[in-house]
């Protein structure tokens, strides 16, 4: 019979419906029920793509004995964590500070009024590797909690204390300058792995924030090294198994430190995050495989991940059924030799081997391989491996494919229309545009209720439950924002201007300037979570400072502009210490320091060539943050159009930067120089 999960929204949640532990989803009644009972509260927090929490799921959530022990001694709390970061990042938060580790899935067992005292991540079902089971978990913690009630309380109340305590100290809020962006390139140049690229071991994640960060340093100071860090980590990601070689588009992070192996969930927030990368790697480049990469990218996700409804789904799972009803992870995307010369013959299977890295040996399990792209001499025939490669993913296209998690997060969607937005513009790819506006379309449609207030999730066309948290607004609004640059569609400047001064009015500290993740209104947890640093994509915080700087490069609104700068104070902190966790903010810094500079292009229609050319140039151009509006002479689409007249009659851009304007000029090549000073 269905638990109380059934009535949900989340796909992950749903995984869960039919479990035997009576689930409750995060609620008031579920306390309520905990404080009725006196009953400790287990909080399990994981995501659908997420493969060790379907092996505790399988493990012990599907288990009946352990179900029944659950059911009697706790009230059982499930929460997908990306409907609610702010319930994950608290107690991850707390699991962090107690353990120095945390991850998912994530174990956490609350009292009835939320304060957390036992704390881990995955338990197996019997002893293993100096774990303890989770049975023994559970009865030990039940056991605490009858026998050693007043202690438990009182670590749960120390620890709530701690968390409180934890309030975010960030220097001088001030903006970064050339000294701190010059120590954090440094420190960047030290974490570096020169031989694969990329930072530190493994794990290795796609460093996407930080790569903008390189290129917006270069496109400001000339550094080569920066270019050079960030074109070569490009490269080996594009090369390595994290890179799916048939079907496009990255993997969520790679096992060793050669982006050899890959844990195989795809991610929409990676793959609208390294779309962009590699399209803006194309523009300070004309590299030939970033501009590949790019489409390849952005290709994957409008068709894999786009729904029936024009939004964008989060995920896809990294296990898929092998062919024999066993659930594996990688069984869609790895190939042994067997399988390459079943689907393209003894010859090309040869060739698929050398091209793609299969060995007989495998490099992945089982004497499976990744493919990769290997550096090869030697000339290579483009036609025949075209077509190795196009029977290859048809063949992979009848296997049981990975599980998809529809539901739409606003956050990322925003980092999608960005990414499609500017892909589209680049590469004449009009249908990627339109691809943007249809999801930008979803958002304000079915997330934006009257007040501009976000929804954060959607599925299947009908709005969740949770409200928007910081991430959702910036992520929105910045998407917003490049939609309006690309199309010259005043409306999502509006649009992104309605996000951003909720940002101001209920995101913000008005005294310090801080940010908040969570709204002033919104639901009170034990801690307001508040975390300027990057993880998988840019924070809410980094993400709010570069929305709330290109609004007001655009209107030339003050209190937007002093508010970005302020929330950079903690990029002033941070940034020479760990740029590796706040690349976004060190790339909205750089923007700063270049303006960012404004760019009105006129002409008398949309359609012109002469505009059309003009306007392509001010997209292309590499200023760090610069900010488009293009339309007829006295639009009222954008405040940039206003007192821009035709130049002779001629289509025209004008540039501005710190109170102060270029000459405006007909010319295409005078236009790009400009843009590359």
């Amino acid at each position: 019979m269905p638990n109380r999960l059934a009535h949900e929204t989340s796909p992950y949640l749903l995984q869960h419906a039919d479990n035997p532990v009576d689930w409750w989803p995060w609620s008031e009644e579920a306390f309520e029920e905990a404080r009725k009972r006196n009953v400790p509260v287990l909080l399990s927090i994981g995501y659908s793509s997420c493969h060790w929490c379907h092996v505790m799921a399988h493990e012990s959530f599907e288990d009946q004995e352990t179900a029944e022990y659950l059911n009697a001694h706790y009230v059982s709390v499930k929460v997908d964590r990306e409907e609610r970061p702010d319930v994950d990042a608290v107690y991850m938060e707390a699991v962090q500070a107690a353990t120095g580790q945390g991850g998912w899935p994530m174990t956490v067992f609350l009292t009835p009024d939320a304060e957390p005292f036992y704390f881990g991540t995955y338990f197996p079902p019997a002893p293993r590797q100096g774990m303890p089971s989770f049975r023994q978990v559970l009865q030990g913690v039940h056991q605490a909690w009858d026998e050693r009630r007043d202690e438990v309380t009182e670590v749960a109340g120390k620890i709530v204390r701690d968390l409180a305590g934890r309030e975010i100290s960030y220097g001088d809020a001030q903006t970064p300058g050339e000294e701190e962006l010059a120590q954090a390139l440094l420190g960047l140049t030290r974490e570096y792995d020169p031989q694969r690229g990329g930072f530190g071991g493994a794990p290795k994640f796609p460093p996407s924030m930080v790569l903008e960060f390189l290129l917006r340093h270069h496109a400001r100071t000339g550094a080569e090294g920066a270019l050079q860090m960030a074109s070569d980590t490009c490269e080996r990601m594009a090369r390595g198994g994290i890179y799916d070689q048939l079907g496009g588009g990255f993997a969520r992070y790679s096992v060793d430190r050669d982006w050899v192996v890959p844990h195989f969930e795809k991610m929409l927030y990676d793959n609208a995050l390294l779309c962009r990368v590699y399209a803006h790697l194309w523009r300070a480049t004309g590299s030939e495989l970033a501009r590949r990469v790019a489409l390849e990218t952005a290709d994957f996700m409008v068709r894999e991940l786009r729904t029936n409804e024009g939004g964008f789904a989060s995920a896809l799972d990294a296990d898929s059924d092998d062919g024999t009803g066993k659930h594996v992870e990688g069984a869609y995307y790895v190939w042994t030799p067997e399988q390459l010369r079943e689907v393209l013959g003894e010859q090309d299977a040869d060739l698929a081997a050398r091209h793609f890295g299969v060995t007989e040996e495998g490099t992945f399990e089982e004497g499976a391989s990744v493919l990769q792209l290997p550096v090869r001499d030697g000339f290579v025939d483009a036609g025949k491996v075209a077509s190795v490669r196009e029977r290859l993913l048809a063949a992979r296209s009848e296997r049981p494919a990975p599980g998809r998690d529809d539901k739409v997060v606003a956050a990322w969607n925003g980092l999608a229309i960005a990414a499609l937005a500017e892909t589209g513009a680049y590469f004449d790819r009009p249908d990627l545009v339109e691809a943007a506006v249809a999801a930008a379309d979803l958002l304000v449609r079915l997330h934006l209720d009257e007040q501009a207030r976000l929804t954060r999730t959607s599925k299947d066309g009908h709005a969740g439950a949770n409200a928007g948290v910081l991430e959702d607004y910036a992520d929105v609004a910045e998407g917003f924002l490049a939609l309006a640059s690309v199309t010259g569609e005043g409306v999502w400047l509006e649009f992104a201007g309605f996000l951003v001064d909720h940002v101001l009015a209920r995101f913000t500290d008005p005294e310090s300037g801080s940010l908040y993740d969570t709204a002033a209104d919104a639901e009170r947890l034990i801690r307001r979570p508040q975390d300027p640093t990057d993880n998988a994509a840019p924070s809410g915080w980094s993400a709010a400072a570069g929305a709330l700087l290109g609004y007001a490069a655009h209107t030339g609104s003050e209190p937007h502009r002093t508010a970005a700068e302020k929330a950079l104070g903690v990029v002033k902190a941070l940034g020479p210490r760990v740029p590796r966790f706040i690349g976004w903010g060190l790339a909205v810094a750089e923007a700063v320091l270049d303006g960012p500079r404004e760019v009105a292009v006129v002409g008398p229609s949309l359609d012109d060539e002469g505009t059309r050319s003009l306007h392509r140039t001010a997209l292309l151009g590499t200023a760090p943050g610069a900010v488009v509006a293009v339309g007829v002479p006295e639009s009222e689409e954008f405040p940039l159009l206003s007192d821009r007249p035709l130049v002779g009659g001629e289509p025209a851009a004008y540039v501005c930067r710190n109170f102060t304007c270029d000459a405006p000029t007909t010319e295409v090549d005078r236009l790009r120089a400009v843009l590359s000073d």
